[in-house]
């Protein structure tokens, strides 16, 4: 039996895939649980639909993201804070603390999940921090911490 998966099942296939299954299979498992229909002319027709608009979604957000990827190579984000002897901060600059600097000096909305810090900072100085806007688009801003 041919059958159009709904979900990722391991061992047949991803979600969208059209597959070809033992037909036990697919009225005793995949069929009840949800995890697939049958496909049907229909059927086929209305995935081929589902993906098109994906495709263009997707196709928006990559172009989303690259607009404001070229925005924020030009940003240049200063955060204020105390600091003791030698440049060390009380505390250190999060993630969190980039993103609400980013929103409030540049106006462009970051998601601090998408911010890589491999440590926080902790001196006084200059940084450079990378932010993950789509799978393949990076933006790299400069982060200056005085006090």
């Amino acid at each position: 039996m041919v059958v159009i998966l709904k979900r990722d099942v391991k061992g047949t296939g991803r979600a969208g895939d059209v597959v070809k299954v033992n037909d036990g299979y697919a009225r005793n498992m995949l069929i009840p649980k949800g995890y697939a229909i049958e496909a049907t002319k229909g059927n086929i027709r209305s995935l081929e639909k589902v993906k098109e608009k994906q495709a263009e979604e997707e196709a928006q957000q990559r172009a989303a993201a690259s607009e404001k990827a070229e925005q924020l190579k030009k940003a240049q984000v200063t955060i204020v804070t105390k600091s003791g002897e030698g440049g060390r901060l009380f505390g250190s600059i999060t993630s969190k603390d980039i993103a609400d600097a980013v929103k409030e000096q540049t106006g462009i909305s970051v998601d601090k999940k998408k911010i890589k810090l491999d440590q926080p900072i902790k001196n006084l100085g200059t940084f450079h921090v990378e932010i993950k806007l789509y799978y393949d688009i990076n933006a790299e801003i400069t982060v200056t911490v005085t006090d």
